[in-house]
């Protein structure tokens, strides 16, 4: 693969690669009505698609906004589907071959083959590697202040731009980037995990070659370091917080600290320790409280079974992952009488 993309933005800009992109954003939501829309006339509307970026006229629409309170109160902005669908086509074609294959082995948001559970066990093999060779170690835990709202899109342009050396594919990524903020990208955006990654990934190669920092994980914008002392945690915050300001333009949120290894970590829904890995207390909380609403809805009428189980095998998959039989069999005692008549016999 080429350090850099050159002269390729009209050889991957095909239909049959759209239509690929098309299969890839339909993917769980092919009820939804503007996707059956969009698929009742679907080669026009790709070839549409296709001839608007051909002659550079591809404009954007406008952002829905909706608010998510889980895990906690965030902007979610979508664009409409066929901008999703460039989106899938953008990212696939050019984002993934040439950036992220440069991404560190421990940055783990995102990406296939990652995920949080694939960091927490590396998180686990990590601390359990610190144990063994000092005893006692201290974890710096940090994370972005508003990180999504806080990206800086010059700073973003120019990471972008050292890879990419094809005038059409700039001028196509700053119309994506163009959303009418100065600062920031939108939570939500097929393109923008994907950007923030990049964004990271120069504190990444930072903390990797510059301070040689063995034990670091990153999911997205929340990052640990295991360092032999409290000393050594004090000077690599600051370090931190000093590349983040001078070349991201970004700030560590207060919260950002250091703290004995016997704390264990609070880190992807989980608080791991060297031993063990347990569920976190919200998640124990969110949990307790879906229990009463079902209970409630069971007595009004008004529970849905197929709805029921798939909530509760959301919460089952999640807590497989960690040391929770005996809270997980309290669970099964206070919702037996909740499963469909069939199960129960």
């Amino acid at each position: 693969m080429p350090k850099t993309i050159k002269n390729s933005f009209d050889e991957k800009l095909t239909f049959q690669k759209l239509i690929e992109a098309h299969q890839r954003a339909s993917i769980g939501k092919q009820n939804k009505k503007e996707v059956i829309l969009f698929g009742v006339d679907l080669e026009t509307n790709i070839i549409r698609i296709l001839n608007e970026i051909q002659r550079g006229i591809y404009r954007f629409g406008e952002y829905r906004e909706f608010v998510v309170y889980e895990p906690k109160e965030r902007i979610i902005k979508s664009l409409p589907y066929r901008d999703r669908v460039v989106h899938q086509w953008y990212v696939e074609e050019f984002i993934k071959p040439y950036f992220c294959k440069r991404f560190i082995s421990d940055t783990y948001a995102c990406l296939d083959d990652k995920g949080t559970h694939k960091a927490v066990f590396n998180t686990q093999k990590k601390m359990r590697y610190m144990k063994r060779k000092y005893g006692h170690y201290y974890v710096l835990k940090c994370d972005i202040k508003k990180y999504f709202y806080s990206i800086d899109k010059k700073i973003l342009m120019d990471i972008l731009s050292k890879r990419m050396k094809d005038k059409k594919l700039i001028e196509f990524t700053r119309t994506i980037l163009d959303d009418g903020q100065e600062k920031g990208i939108p939570i939500g955006n097929f393109t923008s995990q994907y950007f923030a990654n990049i964004y990271l990934n120069e504190l990444d190669h930072y903390v990797k070659e510059q301070l040689q920092i063995k034990c670091y994980i990153r999911y997205m914008d929340d990052f640990i370091f295991m360092l032999p002392t409290k000393e050594e945690a004090k000077k690599v915050q600051a370090e931190i917080t000093s590349f983040l300001a001078d070349h991201l333009n970004l700030t560590l949120n207060t919260k950002s600290r250091y703290f004995s290894h016997k704390f264990g970590i609070d880190f992807c829904g989980f608080r791991i320790y060297e031993t063990h890995i347990l569920l976190r207390k919200r998640f124990k909380r969110k949990l307790n409280k879906s229990i009463k609403l079902w209970h409630m809805l069971k007595k009004k009428n008004r529970f849905y079974d197929k709805k029921f189980l798939l909530s509760l095998n959301s919460y089952r998959g999640h807590a497989i992952h960690c040391n929770s039989y005996h809270f997980m069999q309290k669970v099964d005692e206070k919702i037996k009488d909740l499963y469909p008549t069939e199960n129960n016999k």
